[in-house]
């Protein structure tokens, strides 16, 4: 294998010039970096990475810690994180929380352990330990989907750069949709309780029925809990009522399957016995009968955003943290009982944008 040795000598440069182009560490020439780069291709150098750590105390290296990867959103996510990250010489170490406190307290330790140079975390309910582990190392972190609120008057506490889709108003579209549509009873099978997803989203559905003079029946506000099962339970329980919903909205696309599941043990039919919008798009929901009418998160570019903010992090350690909110798209199918029309995004959607704040 070719060495730095054999790098500097057919570039003719000094070993010392090799290793400040690698490493960045101090402006080389243009001319002289173009010839070691040259040299670098020629003789199919591959750079120690360990060593170069070493030098720069940085690994080029991303901890990813995010629960239900299964998931086709998150996984979405995923892939955006590491098309980016690898855009930018970054590799990716990935661990798995599972919405639980302190086994996510266990995984960031290790990845911090494994010297990654920031992380990203899509942060559990109560995500006190994490926040008071990262704050203690100072570690760069970015939070994604699920955004942590802190304290104006508590300095305490160190502010994060967070990146999430928008919730609110997008949960408002889809009951708007239904009462439009002359549903009166309308639930929300809702997401696990703490996260600021499952706040947002109630909170449209609220904003929502209030919109069109309906009244709040906290009966039909059920949670899911974000998974399947969940999902099939809270189905069963609205269904049990004495006036059950004629239609439903669902906060993830995992709780979208339990919804449907639950609905066929029952031998219901959507849209006919009762009309269902789900918030989460995925890639085989307009393959299901009827073809599910949804919000369509950026869950790709969420997942590159929060790269983008982590480097800027790492490279501005002190400048003020950012919080960024990307818009949704209201896929408009058959299940909320519409007739059958082409898939496509509603045109009157404003273009996708991101907002700082």
């Amino acid at each position: 294998m070719a060495t730095m040795v054999d790098v500097a000598r057919s570039a003719g440069v000094s070993v010392a010039t090799v290793s400040h182009v690698l490493n960045d560490t101090r402006p080389v020439l243009p001319h002289t970096r173009q010839a070691v780069l040259d040299a670098i291709d020629r003789l199919g150098y591959t750079p120690n990475t360990l060593a170069r750590s070493l030098v720069t105390s940085r690994t080029h290296s991303i901890g990813l810690a995010v629960s239900a990867i299964s998931n086709p959103y998150f996984t979405e996510i995923l892939q955006g994180v590491e098309a980016a990250a690898l855009e930018h010489g970054y590799s990716l170490l990935i661990a798995d929380p599972h919405d639980d406190p302190a086994h996510e307290r266990k995984v960031v330790q290790l990845l911090h352990e494994r010297r990654v140079d920031g992380m990203i975390v899509a942060p559990s309910p109560d995500p006190r330990e994490l926040l008071a582990y990262l704050g203690r190392h100072e570690v760069p972190a970015v939070f994604l989907d699920r955004l942590i609120g802190f304290e104006a008057s508590d300095t305490s506490v160190p502010r994060h750069d967070q990146i999430c889709a928008e919730s609110a108003e997008p949960t408002t579209r889809l009951v708007t949709h239904l009462t439009d549509l002359g549903h009166r009873r309308i639930a929300l099978i809702a997401g696990l309780p703490g996260l600021s997803t499952t706040r947002e989203r109630i909170a449209g559905y609220r904003h929502g029925l209030a919109a069109a003079g309906l009244p709040y029946d906290e009966r039909l506000l059920v949670h899911g809990d974000s998974e399947a099962a969940g999902a099939e339970r809270a189905t069963d329980a609205l269904l049990s009522l004495a006036v059950p919903p004629t239609a439903m909205v669902t906060a993830n696309n995992a709780m979208t399957i339990g919804t449907l599941r639950a609905l066929r043990e029952r031998g219901l039919s959507v849209p006919e016995d009762i009309a269902l919008c789900c918030f989460d798009d995925f890639a085989w929901a307009d393959l299901f009968t009827p073809r599910l009418t949804a919000i369509a998160q950026p869950s790709k570019e969420i997942g590159a955003q929060a790269v983008r903010l982590l480097l800027d992090r790492l490279a501005a350690p002190d400048r003020p943290a950012r919080t960024v909110r990307l818009s949704c798209s209201f896929v408009h199918r058959t299940s909320c009982g519409c007739p059958e029309r082409p898939a496509q995004s509603d045109p009157s959607d404003p273009p996708e944008k991101g907002t700082d704040s």
